[in-house]
């Protein structure tokens, strides 16, 4: 195999680093702006990207000799498929590594707010005992929850709410999905299912379709006592609008993983909210699917040996 090269975004995991190191020169990206990558790419054979940086037709045109686009996650909205597919780049990307992770991680924050933990915490270390009486929480057991979007990380939410917890399953999305055995949902339109739900869990990616599919009109539609779960994307939800929707108490709580600009900027509005969980866009991040989003790099050489990737999108 001839000495390729492969610039490298940002670090993944070890192994996928290891296996690559082994095949082709590695180099680590010293900027992410598209200036910076503009510079870089200049005689790269393949790029793996994670969450940062912007692979976009200007990037992809400054490429002369760029054969393939690793994603090491899911996502693909910062990547200009179209202008990749015009220009012969194949993308490949790893659509199962981390549906496990993060359906956990939102089924965790669906606890989180609904035991008011976060509260709970800030309060003890004010040494304030007394909030045991005043942070009265929720079971999950029996509640309505909506889910939007039912791909494979919907489909996992779905089926651990209605297992562990007995909740009364809906979803809306734009096909038909292939339910798990055993696993009891109703599909439902959006509005019906923003009305109904205890508690809403979006799954869906991040497509003109779908920007700010939740603005304040779809907010408003909401229970009161209902609490809204994002770890999808950002950009499917109008966060001017839930920043007013938790401060007037259109709805009870919201838990964020992803945000419309990220990092989130520290005088974000919803940093000051006591009914908001937020973290870092993490959910994704655990040793278990860090280590199968790495494996990225399989594909990756696939298509610089003239092999067949197993998980191509262009």
């Amino acid at each position: 195999m001839p000495r390729y090269r492969v610039l490298l975004l940002e670090p993944i995991h070890e192994s996928g680093m290891r296996k690559l190191a082994e095949h082709v020169e590695l180099v680590l990206a010293d900027g992410l702006d598209e200036e910076a990558l503009c510079r870089q790419v200049r005689g790269v054979h393949a790029l793996v990207v994670r969450a940062g940086g912007r692979i976009t037709r200007r990037v992809l045109e400054a490429a002369d000799s760029l054969r393939v686009i690793g994603r090491h996650g899911v996502g693909l909205d910062n990547i200009d498929l179209e202008a990749a597919r015009e220009l012969g780049v194949a993308v490949v990307y790893t659509p199962l590594a981390n549906a496990e992770s993060v359906a956990e991680h939102a089924v965790g924050m669906m606890l989180a707010l609904a035991k008011r933990l976060r509260e709970g915490d800030a309060a003890l270390r004010r040494g304030e005992w007394g909030a045991r009486y005043s942070l009265t929480g929720r079971e999950l057991l029996g509640k309505a929850l909506g889910v939007v979007g039912m791909g494979r990380i919907g489909r996992r939410v779905a089926e651990i709410c209605s297992l562990a917890f007995s909740m009364e399953v809906m979803f809306h999305d734009v096909v038909e999905p292939q339910l798990p055995p055993g696993l009891r949902a109703i599909r439902v339109d959006l509005e019906e299912l923003l009305s109904r739900a205890d508690f809403v869990s979006l799954h869906v990616p991040l497509l003109p379709s779908t920007y700010h599919m939740l603005g304040e009109r779809e907010l408003r539609l909401m229970p009161s006592t209902s609490c809204l779960v994002n770890t999808s994307r950002g950009g499917v939800v109008d966060q001017d609008a839930l920043a007013k929707a938790l401060r007037e108490g259109w709805i009870a709580g919201a838990a964020l993983d992803v945000f419309e600009a990220e990092p989130l900027p520290p005088d974000s509005p919803l940093l000051e909210l006591p009914n908001v969980l937020v973290t870092p866009h993490m959910a994704s991040h655990t040793e278990e699917s860090l280590r199968r989003m790495s494996e990225v790099v399989d594909d990756v050489l696939a298509v610089l040996e003239g092999r067949q990737p197993r998980f191509r999108a262009v």
